[in-house]
C-alpha cells in the first residue's frame, strides 16, 4: 500500500510539474511569441533580407512603397525621386532608411492567428514627410548635389529633407560605370550623413556663445578695414565695413567682428558653448542617428582659433543637427529633436504613434530672442521678404570655402516666425558659390510649396 502511495504521489509530482511547464510555456508565448517569430532575418517577415509586409506613406496617405512582392514604389517617377533616401532601393545600396525602423509594429500579429496579413490589416507607416514638398526641393535644387531639409521646430516633425544626385529606383542607372560625376554620392542621405564647413551660418553659434557669456555685449562695436590682425596671421573680410555694432556686424557678417568676439569669448568658453548647444552631436531617430560634427580648438590659435569661431578652420556641422540647433533658437532656446515616422497602424489598430521628444534647454529666452531680432534683421534689410512666400522670416546665409579649387558650399538657415507655420529650414548646396544667391531661390519655392501644403 506504501509503494501504491509513493509511486501515486511521485505521478502527482510529475503532472504538476507537466501543469507547471505548460503554464510557464503558454505565459512565455504570450509574452514573447511576437518576438520568436519577427526576429531581425526572421523568413516569415523578411524576404531576401529584406522586410516584406507592409506600405510606407506620405503624411496625406499618398503611397510611397509597397513592400509586398518586388516591392512597387509611387507611380511618379519624381515622387520616387525626391523619397529614394528615406524609402531606399531594391538592392538595399541606400543605407539608413526608415524601412525597417518600426518592423515590429509593421506586422500583423496576435498569439492566435499568429502573422497574418488580410485586407486593410497589412501594416501602414505613416512619414511626416510631404511628397509634394520633397518634389518641390528635389526641381529646386535641379542637377546640383546638396540637401534641403524643413521641420516644425514645435512638434519634431519633418516635412521635407531631400539630398541629391538621386536617382528612381524603378530605372536605375549604371551608378558604378558613371564616369561624369552625377552620381557621386548617390546612395547617402546627405541630411543625415553628412558633414559640411558651415561657413557664416556658425556665425549663430558665436553670437549665441557671447550673448550667453555677457548678455551685455549687444552694445559692442567693432571697427573693420577688411582685414583684422591676430596673433602672427590674419582674418579678412570681403568687404571695409568701418565702425558698426554687433547687430550690424551679424548682417554683414563681418569676419574681423566675429574674430574679435572669439578673442572675447576665450577658447575655453567658445568650447564650452558649442557643446551646450549640441551643434556637433548625432541625432536618433526612427532608427537613424545622424553622423556627428567636428569642433577641434584644442590646437587652434589666434587666427585659426578666429576662423573656427567663423565657421572655418576643422568646423564640420551635420545638416540635421544644425537644423535642431536652429530650431531651439526658434523656439526659445530649448528645441524639440526631429523624427520622421508619424504614426505606425495595423487595420484599425495603432501601434506605433510618435510623441514630440523635447530637449533640454540650451541657452537663455534672451539669448534666443536677441538672435532671432538679429536674424530677422538680416532679411528685412539683406535677404529680403519677398523671397520668402509671403512669411515673416529669419535666416543666415554662409559661403563655405572648401578648398582653392573648388567654388565654396552655399548654405542657408533660418526659420519662420508665423504661430500656424512654426517652420525651420536649411539648405546645403554644395561647389556652388554664395549663399545669397543660390539658397535663397531654392528655399523660396519649398516655402511655397509649404504654404500650399499646410494651409
Amino acid at each position: 500500500m506504501n509503494r501504491v502511495a509513493g509511486r501515486s504521489f511521485i505521478a502527482m509530482i510529475l503532472v504538476l510539474a507537466l501543469l507547471g511547464g505548460m503554464v510557464f510555456f503558454l505565459a512565455e508565448y504570450v509574452d514573447k511569441a511576437r518576438e520568436w517569430v519577427m526576429f531581425s532575418g526572421s523568413p516569415h517577415v523578411y524576404a531576401n533580407g529584406k522586410l516584406s509586409q507592409g506600405m510606407v506613406l506620405d503624411r496625406n496617405g499618398a503611397l510611397l512603397l509597397d513592400l509586398s512582392g518586388e516591392q512597387t514604389y509611387a507611380p511618379d517617377p519624381l515622387i520616387r525621386k525626391a523619397m529614394l533616401h528615406w524609402t531606399g532601393d531594391r538592392a538595399g545600396n541606400i543605407a539608413r532608411t526608415i524601412v525597417g525602423s518600426h518592423y515590429r509594429q509593421m506586422v500583423s500579429y496576435d498569439p492566435v492567428n499568429g502573422l497574418y496579413t488580410y485586407g486593410d490589416n497589412t501594416g501602414r507607416m505613416t512619414l511626416t514627410l510631404s511628397y509634394e514638398i520633397q518634389t518641390a526641393a528635389l526641381k529646386a535644387l535641379g542637377d546640383r548635389r546638396g540637401t534641403v531639409a524643413v521641420y516644425n521646430y514645435k512638434t519634431g516633425e519633418i516635412l521635407c529633407a531631400v539630398s541629391t544626385p538621386t536617382f528612381d529606383p524603378e530605372d536605375v542607372p549604371d551608378i558604378a560605370g558613371d564616369t561624369t560625376g552625377a552620381y557621386q554620392g548617390a546612395y547617402y542621405n546627405r541630411f543625415t550623413q553628412s558633414t559640411y564647413t558651415p561657413g557664416s551660418i556658425f556665425k549663430i553659434v558665436t553670437l549665441g556663445a557671447v550673448l550667453e557669456s555677457d548678455p551685455a555685449a549687444k552694445d559692442l562695436t567693432f571697427s573693420c578695414d577688411s582685414e583684422y590682425e591676430i596673433g602672427k596671421g590674419k582674418v579678412t573680410c570681403g568687404s571695409a565695413h568701418g565702425r558698426q555694432t554687433l547687430k550690424q556686424a551679424f548682417l554683414n557678417s563681418c569676419n574681423c567682428a566675429f574674430a574679435q568676439l572669439v578673442e572675447k569669448i576665450g577658447r575655453e568658453n567658445l568650447q564650452r558653448y558649442v557643446s551646450q548647444f549640441g551643434v556637433m552631436e548625432s541625432v536618433s531617430f526612427d532608427g537613424i542617428t545622424t553622423t556627428a560634427g567636428n569642433f577641434d580648438i584644442s590646437n587652434a590659435y589666434y587666427e585659426n582659433l578666429a576662423w573656427s569661431g567663423i565657421g572655418q578652420y576643422t568646423d564640420l556641422v551635420n545638416p540635421c543637427s544644425f537644423l535642431r540647433f536652429v530650431g531651439a533658437v526658434a523656439a526659445g532656446g530649448a528645441g524639440v529633436d526631429p523624427y520622421v515616422v508619424s504614426r505606425v497602424q495595423t487595420g484599425d489598430t495603432v501601434t506605433y504613434q510618435a510623441q514630440p521628444r523635447r530637449s533640454e534647454r540650451i541657452m537663455s529666452q534672451l539669448t534666443a530672442d536677441t538672435i532671432r531680432e538679429y536674424m530677422r534683421n538680416n532679411v528685412k534689410n539683406k535677404y529680403g521678404d519677398e523671397n520668402f512666400a509671403g512669411f515673416t522670416a529669419c535666416a543666415k546665409t554662409g559661403t563655405a570655402e572648401v578648398g582653392s579649387t573648388q567654388k565654396p558650399n552655399a548654405v542657408f538657415t533660418g526659420f519662420l516666425l508665423e504661430e500656424e507655420f512654426p517652420l525651420a529650414f536649411i539648405v546645403v548646396v554644395e561647389d556652388a558659390g554664395y549663399g545669397q544667391t543660390v539658397c535663397v531661390p531654392i528655399i523660396s519655392q519649398v516655402l511655397e510649396a509649404c504654404k500650399q501644403e499646410l494651409s
